[in-house]
């Protein structure tokens, strides 16, 4: 991406009425806006109270004018923050008298573009900015301020280190092959192998992880009928979300509800009855019921009985690293106590979604699911992070495996490649084509 010098505004505060709200300016073009348009000579850092001017010198509006002068501010150029009254109108006809004065509208997400590309932020800390704005619990709050304040940068980083080292050893061999190289013994080449496969399986349990706590956790449940699907969904959602009848069939197409559990989110899908049906609208639920198990994080799957966690395949299409719970529902019919069992990567929970004994249960697993063992520390990730950290893992994985049989320049080839994968995550080695999406999903104003 270009850089430019244009200067850009738009309203960085939600639409809507508030008894505050702020318009963005950023670009070389500021300090001429701020004299026209608060009558001032900015001053860096110092809240002016002012009045806002129209072309024609009446007040549109009274409030505050916050300069801040390039390298140091957010985007690395002149930003002007006005802070007027929060009506609509109002911040409206700020920034048309902005754009008449040389500035035009932002686009999505253009300011934080301008901190990446001015070197303010890295492109994962830029997108932390927009997780932090869309975070939805104190969980992804703490999660992209991490994120934000550069701790993924730094883990990926350090394994790039790693990967660099690998490099230098290896291109060694190749600009002076008629020596024997000490430094590329192979127990050495090994032992940087080896961190670097340590640093990427540690980081991408940590980045999978913060997906999850980026996206919610996809929680797909399922069954035959008359289990209690809808019954369970309506107990953990706390409301009666589905239809609940002792008719076979009524959940016809995939019911979504969104849920917090102890600040982490999840997304809970109802599905239609898995089984055999002649009826042409049952059969297309149960056609999108099996869709929606093949992209689930965790499978909730509900049997009445205990007898039918032995009668049956409990996850049949489930994808392989999707957690698996079976949920035995209706205990308060059969006379047993809750319970909780941990056998072949199968977690099994006995419940009564009608009573609501065994949900506190229910509810400590799909806290977990999401965590997956994390303590505290986790930080804000998206997919496409992950997919570079799987590439890196491939590379890293076909330069190992090179060493012994082929010439050093194809083991540099492959280790070249991982670094290129780590450089997408924080932006060192990207395209236009990837900035305009990340930054094209940002919040205008952002």
């Amino acid at each position: 991406m270009e850089h430019t010098t244009e200067t850009i505004v738009a309203v960085a505060t939600p639409a809507g009425r508030g008894g505050v709200g702020v318009v963005r300016v950023s670009g070389d073009e500021t300090r001429a806006i701020a004299r026209a348009l608060c009558g001032i000579e900015p001053e860096p850092r110092r809240a002016r109270l002012t009045r806002f001017s129209d072309a024609a010198g009446a007040t549109m509006d009274q409030g505050l004018a916050l300069f801040f002068a390039a390298p140091h501010s957010f985007t690395g150029e002149d930003v002007l923050e006005l802070h007027a009254h929060g009506s609509p109108v109002v911040l409206d006809a700020l920034v048309r008298r902005a754009c008449a004065l040389g500035a035009r509208p932002a686009r999505p997400g253009e300011f934080s573009e301008r901190a990446f590309l001015n070197g303010k932020l890295d492109l994962n800390q830029a997108e932390a900015v927009a997780d932090l704005i869309a975070a939805r619990s104190e969980i992804q709050v703490r999660a992209a301020l991490r994120s934000f304040e550069g701790e993924f940068s730094r883990r990926v980083q350090a394994l790039v280190d790693v990967v660099t080292r690998l490099r230098v050893e290896i291109e060694a061999t190749i600009d002076f092959s008629e020596d024997a190289s000490e430094s590329a013994s192979k127990p050495k080449l090994e032992r940087l192998f080896s961190e670097a496969a340590a640093q990427l399986r540690s980081l991408l349990t940590a980045a999978r992880r913060g997906v999850r706590l980026t996206d919610g956790v996809h929680a797909v449940i399922i069954g035959e009928p008359n289990v209690g699907k809808s019954s369970l969904l309506n107990a953990l959602a706390g409301s009666a979300r589905a239809i609940v009848t002792d008719v076979p069939g009524t959940t016809r197409d995939v019911l979504r509800e969104s849920i917090v559990l102890d600040g982490v989110e999840l997304t809970l899908a109802d599905t239609a009855g898995l089984r055999e049906s002649m009826d042409v609208i049952e059969g297309e639920g149960i056609r999108r019921a099996r869709a929606e198990l093949a992209r689930a994080d965790l499978v909730l799957r509900v049997v009445d009985r205990a007898e039918a966690l032995a009668d049956m395949d409990l996850f049949d299409s489930a994808p392989a690293p999707a957690r698996r719970v079976a949920i035995v529902n209706k205990i308060d019919l059969a006379g047993v106590p809750p319970s909780r069992e941990e056998h072949n990567g199968v977690t099994t929970v006995a419940l009564s979604a009608r009573s609501g004994e065994g949900l506190d249960l229910l509810r400590d697993v799909l806290r977990g699911a999401a965590l997956d063992g994390g303590a505290g520390g986790e930080f804000s990730a998206r997919s496409r992070h992950v997919l570079a950290l799987e590439r890196t893992d491939a590379s890293l994985q076909s330069a190992k495996s090179a060493l012994a049989v082929a010439t050093p320049e194809l083991v540099a080839e492959d280790l070249l490649d991982a670094q290129h994968a780590l450089g997408e995550i924080v932006g060192t080695f990207t395209t236009e084509d990837l900035l305009g999406a990340i930054f094209s999903s940002f919040c205008i104003g952002k």
